[in-house]
């Protein structure tokens, strides 16, 4: 009885049907060494994230309306349970290989229509496709101008740290640490140049004081000559201009050496006068004398105040030269002593130019990078999801477990039939052996009767017995019938049942 409970279980149970759809993750078609894979979270958050997508409010209510489900009278529902029913009947299972990413997963669904079921995993694995290639692109895209937006705000300030840098060495042109060596140099030309205008200033303020001299020694002999003149009458006795020449001849000579120009102009002067003696009268040649000798001495005055004034003017550019070579130095030596102080801060503003420029190129290769996983993922070359093996229609159903309610009706035949059995013996208190009063009385049976039994009840009992043979022979055809349909399941067994049949008609 147990067993035909069973099998009414299997054949009124609705029957739940299973089937799925594997996908594999194809790798990109181009090796990573070329390009470089770009997405940020890995294969099993994504998947996670399609499922999520796949299994929305939205996403299902498509799929509701699209094959019609919980149309009938008896599923008449809110879509908030209808929903939510959908989704429990969905199921990803993720598989890898030992110490590997994910390489396929599967995609589960049940319900009760074989043919429907099979045509929504189906639909279900072209959404896990599409919604991939959907992701991959978005990020790379995304990625993509977040690195243009990126690169041309690093650019921008690139641009303006360049500015910065070149301000600061326009600034401070010529006292930057590259130019130290040349400012040394330059430096040490100047104090060179010092040295020679202080020679040259000081040479020319000696020869100004020699003419200095040589105009007073001028005008004191002008002078000599203009009061000879003015005597009226010169004794013979007296001294002549030679004479005088000469005793200032004598004067200079013990002053100076015989190449000193007063000491030459004197003697060519003495010359002329001892020639010209011969020539004139005494009276004649005082007179002519004394004038020429005036006139010489105003000539020489005028030539020595010349050379005076152009002294004075090379001593003023002397002093000049000197004054602007203290100024260069002075500026050149701040240059040298302000070096280190140049140097830490254009080390400074060099740093923080390197930084970004090396973030700018870093930005720059990850850009392209972006652009090739743009064009990549465009052209389907990158990681894809493709379909292995297509969800098929089931022949047998998910729910119920037939084998499972089979064993589980044996199990319950045999323990009620034990039950039974154990039941009507307890509460049967007849005897049916001598040995039993004689256990239970503890008193000798002397005799016993056997039950007679007569043509009606031999009958009846005859077909007990046959009844019960029929019993048993349909509950051993039950079981082997529920036997092949937990092992063939129902539709094999049912065209198995009507091959047999038909070949016995």
């Amino acid at each position: 009885m147990s067993i035909a409970v069973g099998a009414v279980l299997n054949i009124k149970m609705p029957k739940v049907y299973k089937t799925s759809a594997l996908i594999m993750v194809q790798r990109p078609k181009v090796p990573s060494q070329y390009i470089r894979n770009i997405m940020s979270t890995d294969l099993e958050d994504r998947i996670r994230t399609i499922t999520q997508q796949v299994t929305s409010w939205t996403n299902l209510e498509k799929v509701i309306q699209r094959f019609n489900l919980y149309a009938s009278p008896e599923n008449n529902m809110f879509m908030e349970d209808k929903i939510e029913d959908l989704r429990k009947r969905i199921a990803v299972n993720v598989s890898k290989a030992s110490r590997q990413e994910a390489n396929s997963f599967e995609i589960v669904f049940t319900g009760k229509e074989p043919r429907q079921i099979a045509e929504i995993a189906n639909a279900l694995a072209s959404y896990f496709i599409e919604e991939n290639l959907k992701i991959r692109e978005d990020q790379v895209i995304s990625t993509s101008e977040f690195l243009t937006d990126e690169l041309a705000t690093i650019r921008q300030r690139l641009a303006e740290k360049e500015e910065t840098l070149k301000l600061y060495r326009k600034k401070y042109m010529g006292g930057l640490p590259e130019q130290l060596e040349t400012n040394l140099r330059i430096l040490e030309r100047i104090q060179q140049q010092i040295i020679n205008n202080q020679e040259n200033l000081r040479e020319a303020k000696n020869r100004k004081i020699l003419i200095q001299q040589q105009i007073a020694e001028a005008r004191e002999l002008k002078k000599q000559f203009v009061e000879s003149m003015k005597t009226e009458k010169i004794e013979k006795s007296g001294d002549s201009p030679l004479d005088q020449m000469k005793s200032e001849l004598s004067a200079l000579q013990a002053r100076y050496t015989e190449k000193h120009p007063n000491v030459i102009r004197l003697k060519e002067k003495i010359a002329e006068l001892e020639a010209k003696e011969k020539e004139i009268k005494p009276e004649e040649k005082i007179r002519s004398e004394d004038v020429k000798e005036i006139i010489n001495a105003t000539e020489t005055e005028k030539k020595l105040l010349e050379q005076l004034r152009e002294l004075d003017i090379q001593i003023k550019d002397f002093e000049n030269e000197a004054a602007n070579l203290r100024s260069e130095m002075n500026r050149y030596q701040t240059r040298v002593e302000e070096t280190p102080k140049r140097e830490q801060e254009l080390m400074v503003l060099k740093r923080d130019y390197d930084n970004i420029r090396e973030t700018y190129n870093s930005l720059l290769t990850r850009k392209l990078e972006a652009e090739l996983a743009v064009n990549m993922e465009k052209k389907q070359k990158g990681e894809q999801f493709r379909v292995l093996d297509p969800a098929k229609t089931p022949k047998k159903p998910f729910k119920p477990d037939i084998r499972r309610i089979f064993l589980m009706s044996i199990g319950l035949g045999l323990a009620l039939g034990f039950g039974l059995a154990y039941f009507r013996e307890t509460l049967d208190t007849s005897f049916r052996a001598p040995n039993e009063i004689e256990n239970l009385l503890q008193i000798p049976v002397l005799a016993s009767i056997p039950f007679t039994f007569n043509a009606i009840e031999l009958r009846r009992k005859k077909r007990k017995k046959v009844i019960s043979m029929l019993f048993l022979l349909f509950t051993i055809a039950i079981l082997g019938v529920l036997t092949v349909v937990s092992i063939k399941g129902i539709e094999s067994t049912m065209r198995f049942i009507y091959k047999i049949w038909s070949r016995l008609l």
